[in-house]
């Protein structure tokens, strides 16, 4: 007769989950301590993970605070009649994303770190950058160098105004940014 067996799982913490989990201590770290005091260990600790489960998937903070980035924005929504509407509901969501809490900081302090490491650029460009920027071309029919302008002045004054004020920029201000922007790509 055969016994019964029970299913096996590898032993410790089950995956599933384990990124969400991840990311969201990360963002409440980094909102909480500041960038540079948002430690991988700080960060696992918030998680209740080993940091060795976070060096296993991300070999490095700037790597972590990407994939954070990336999760955290999502896909862009480049819904609207025109290229005008498009346009201004993407530069909504962006002003919207770095005034959520940790991401401004997050966004500033993994940009700051790219200055000085070429790997970490690297991975800034091809998997933060690329993917919205090909996506912003292709709704937009503008070229790479007129994409790339326009996500250098959104993000660019977005990301001084957090760092000048410590606050998103008022809903106003992004009224303006839309409009300036908007104008350029005439």
């Amino acid at each position: 007769m055969a016994r019964a067996t029970t299913p096996t799982r590898p032993p410790g913490r089950p995956r599933a989950g384990v990124d969400a989990e991840v990311f969201a201590a990360t963002l409440r770290t980094v909102d909480e301590l500041g960038y540079a005091r948002a430690t991988v260990d700080r960060i696992a600790a918030a998680a209740g993970i080993a940091k060795t489960t976070i060096y296993r998937r991300w070999p490095s903070k700037g790597e972590l605070i990407t994939a954070c980035l990336i999760d955290a924005f999502g896909p862009a929504p480049l819904a609207g009649a025109d290229r005008k509407e498009k346009l201004a509901a993407a530069v909504r969501w962006i002003a919207a994303k770095i005034g959520e809490p940790g991401i401004g900081a997050a966004f500033a302090g993994v940009f700051t770190d790219a200055v000085g490491d070429p790997a970490l650029r690297e991975v800034l460009s091809t998997r933060l950058q690329d993917p919205y920027r090909i996506a912003f071309q292709e709704a937009l029919g503008e070229p790479e160098n007129r994409v790339l302008f326009v996500i250098d002045v959104v993000v660019g004054t977005l990301l001084h105004r957090m760092g000048m004020t410590g606050e998103p920029m008022v809903e106003a201000d992004v009224d303006a940014l839309v409009e300036m922007v908007v104008r350029e790509l005439r």
